[in-house]
């Protein structure tokens, strides 16, 4: 697999690399979480996040700049974003061990088994709908805390287990997917 970085010059790659650097301003306001204005300007920046997030793959498609760079830019973004914010909520006692636990290991996880995969096919699996879905579902019980709903409200909870069942899910299917695409190398299928 040959990862060009002049790709990164590409619309999407950008907006992807924007959103990795977003995880610095995440982190340092992080640390005054008890300001009502810090919290709406971390609110903003997630939406800001979330956007870029949306529209990577769409230019990316729209302009066909699907790059090898960019399906590993785009998942690392989200990954390092999300990491940010929930170590720091975890370090400020926002969010429980167990929950801490779960979102780094399926990362951890991910990007361990997303370079296992690329070294034996020769090409990065991009980013899957439930991925996709579990990162939202994971951002939206973030934004939750971030707002400083009760733990003890319907839709926080709601979400919150919906978010750990998709995690788990999530593992499990890029688990299959992964030995699949590694079968199907094996098979000379791909």
């Amino acid at each position: 697999m040959k990862i060009n970085f002049n790709e990164i010059k590409t619309k999407s790659n950008l907006l992807s690399l924007i959103r990795l650097l977003t995880a610095i301003p995440f982190w340092f306001l992080l640390d005054d979480f008890n300001s009502s204005q810090t919290r709406i300007i971390i609110f903003a920046l997630c939406i800001f996040a979330a956007l870029t997030d949306i529209l990577d793959g769409f230019l990316a498609r729209k302009y066909n700049e699907v790059t090898e760079l960019g399906k590993i830019i785009d998942p690392f973004a989200d990954k390092i974003v999300i990491a940010s914010i929930i170590i720091k909520l975890f370090s400020i006692g926002k969010v429980d061990l167990f929950y801490f636990i779960l979102i780094i290991s399926r990362d951890i996880l991910i990007f361990i088994g997303g370079i296992i995969v690329s070294s034996k096919i020769g090409k990065v699996l991009p980013s899957n709908i439930l991925g996709k879905i579990t990162v939202i579902n994971i951002s939206l019980v973030i934004l939750l805390i971030l707002f400083n709903l009760s733990e003890d409200n319907v839709v926080f909870n709601l979400l919150y287990y919906l978010s750990i069942t998709l995690i788990i899910i999530s593992i499990i299917a890029y688990t299959y997917r992964a030995i699949e695409f590694i079968k199907k190398k094996d098979y000379g299928t791909i």
